[in-house]
């Protein structure tokens, strides 16, 4: 299938945010839009598709960013049979770190764990960086630096992402230094601060912090594979069926039902996979997820956020996450690998669902 702009890009205005006023919202992505998974997941592997047979014979390390990158990269990494890891700004236990930034981002710290990048780099002859978008390519000059300056072994980069918006310029001076780029659609980001600033921003915003319990029926399952470490992209599918199983034993397979399965920040893929299978059941299904990105939510149309919900974080009670767009459904799923004894961020996030939803349940992968 070939992708056009229209299908592929919608501007945002960010909030507060000087270094860069628009975000490139992908309403295929399955982040900030609701979207199919099935779509969202197509458009993954056609990402997979461009770099598909260019390195014959290279063992490949996949990396996806995050937090909107990391399903991007692991169905890529799973259509392509590689391993992968994401980068990731949560606490890992027992990991050390390999720190890079995100200069333009609301959240700049980015990190690696270096314990799996330590033993994967003599194993790796390219490493592919994954990424929805790519505007200025510092962010991934900046993490090739800091593994230049600490292993002896090289291995070649390449850069493949939904969206390639950086100048002409800034691909010469990658290419100079042997860097590859694959992409679905070139965009001009020329005028997209332009084009945001025109949205007034006055959407609807909601506060939904709620410190009183928000009970829901909760499945908890065991065996949870996490990308934020290193992994084999076939074993990673093999876990998140596994999760899928557990849910279709619980939950069953309604057919002709509106479903919306939400997941948690960075914890993506295992969401729209679930949802995916339960399209394939016959049911309409929208995913997305909840977000670091503190995006305005305006009344016009054409802008794709109206409402914004504003949360509790299920993985940093000091932080506040954000879901928009929320409709009505005939069932909700939450998929999280959230910690087991947290509470306060389901109960927002529920409190926020509850607003038009009253079918919920929360999945727990432990």
């Amino acid at each position: 299938m070939e992708y056009t702009e229209c299908d592929l890009v919608r501007i945002a205005k960010r909030e507060h945010n000087s270094k860069r006023p628009y975000l490139v919202a992908d309403p295929l992505q399955g982040k900030h839009i609701p979207s199919s998974p099935s779509a969202s997941l197509a458009l993954f592997t056609a990402l997979a598709d461009t770099f598909r047979n260019a390195y014959p014979g290279e063992r490949l390390l996949l990396i996806g960013f995050a937090e909107t990158a990391t399903a991007i990269g692991a169905q890529a990494a799973v259509s392509l049979g590689t391993a992968y890891i994401q980068t990731t700004r949560e606490a890992i236990p027992d990991a050390e770190y390999l720190f890079f930034s995100e200069e333009h981002s609301h959240a700049t710290e980015q990190k690696l764990v270096k314990n799996d990048i330590d033993q994967v780099m003599p194993h790796t002859d390219r490493i592919v960086f994954i990424e929805d978008e790519v505007t200025t390519g510092k962010t991934i000059l900046n993490i090739i630096s800091v593994l230049e300056q600490i292993y002896p072994k090289r291995p070649a980069f390449s850069i493949a992402s939904v969206l390639n918006g950086m100048p002409e310029e800034n691909m010469l001076a990658c290419e100079e230094r042997g860097i590859r780029f694959h992409y679905i659609l070139k965009t001009d980001h020329s005028d997209y601060a332009e084009k945001a600033a025109v949205f007034s921003g006055s959407g609807n915003y909601y506060g939904c912090e709620k410190k009183t319990p928000e009970p829901v029926p909760t499945l908890t399952v065991r065996g949870r594979m996490d990308a934020r470490r290193l992994v084999d992209a076939a074993a990673y599918e093999e876990a998140c069926e596994a999760l899928w199983d557990a849910v279709r034993r619980t939950a069953g397979t309604a057919t002709g039902r509106k479903i919306l399965v939400v997941g948690t920040e960075e914890f993506m893929y295992p969401a729209l996979l679930i949802g995916k299978k339960l399209e394939a059941a016959g049911n309409t299904v929208l995913c997305h997820s909840t977000t670091r990105s503190p995006i305005a939510a305006s009344p016009e149309e054409g802008y794709p956020f109206h409402d914004r919900y504003e949360l509790r974080s299920l993985y940093d009670r000091g932080r506040k996450t954000f879901l928009y767009e929320i409709d009505t459904y005939d069932k909700v799923f939450i998929v999280t690998d959230a910690p087991e004894g947290e509470t306060e961020g389901i109960n927002s996030l529920v409190h926020a669902l509850r607003t038009k939803n009253d079918s919920i349940m929360l999945i727990r992968w432990c």
